[in-house]
């Protein structure tokens, strides 16, 4: 696994997807940031993260996804790459706040972006965009946010957290072979709120109660309402008001 370390960059997510698009890469090479200018989120928010406080990094995965039918599958196995870490390195009550944020207890410690491009001859190449807090204190702007540190009550060693990361990464993409119902049901079980009344805002404003109760295989949020019906909503379509 090739590791590119910068200093500062835009976006390490359009670095190595540039980066790809003008050589040959390995598979996994991945790219970290001490400071990031134009970090991205989803919905198309920005990542804001503290210079040299946070983990920025991207890694190339190539030859997994093999059509727009199975891109979901990758943000199942990126989630559960970190939370997977997360749990070795002691983090309390991790759990993924759809589609891919991490938590632990109420507080988002992560996210993750995850940006395809569909290359000559048909192959999907994918650039999986963690960004991660890990030893930054002040989030006085941020009130649902965290990082480890502030958690635990310790600085870590962000610097062991990418080939940690990858390899989880790598090493889920094989189990994915003969695994994948089981890795869903894991995915689900760590899902944020499953199973909790929780308000919720649609693309309207409008806010309704509703249950978590499964995710679909193109990665859409299902929610049973009030009259016992479940509706399915993209990531564009609903957000958690917690």
């Amino acid at each position: 696994m090739k590791l590119i370390k910068l200093d500062a960059i835009d976006s390490t997510n359009d670095f190595l997807k540039s980066l790809n698009n003008q050589e040959q890469l390995g598979n996994f090479t991945m790219v970290t940031a001490e400071n990031q200018t134009k970090g991205k989120g989803q919905r198309g928010t920005s990542w804001n993260s503290e210079v040299g406080k946070n983990l920025i990094l991207s890694v190339l995965i190539k030859d997994f996804i093999s059509s727009n039918e199975h891109v979901f599958n990758l943000s199942v196995i990126s989630s559960l790459a970190v939370i997977s870490v997360l749990e070795q390195w002691n983090i309390p009550n991790l759990s993924i706040k759809w589609p891919n944020d991490i938590m632990s207890y109420n507080k988002k410690v992560g996210g993750i972006l995850i940006e395809n491009t569909l290359k000559s001859g048909g192959t999907i190449s994918s650039i999986v965009g963690i960004g991660l807090n890990v030893n930054q204190k002040d989030f006085e702007s941020l009130p649902k946010a965290s990082s480890l540190a502030v958690i635990c009550n310790k600085e870590f060693d962000k610097f062991l957290l990418p080939e940690l990361i990858a390899t989880q990464i790598q090493e889920l993409i094989n189990e994915w072979k003969t695994q994948s119902e089981n890795l869903w049901k894991i995915y689900f079980n760590k899902l944020f709120k499953k199973g909790i009344p929780m308000p919720f805002k649609n693309q309207q404003q409008k806010t309704f109660m509703g249950i978590i109760v499964g995710v679909t295989p193109f990665g859409h949020l299902q929610v049973q309402l009030e009259d016992d019906s479940v509706a399915s909503f993209d990531i564009k379509e609903i957000q958690m008001l917690f």
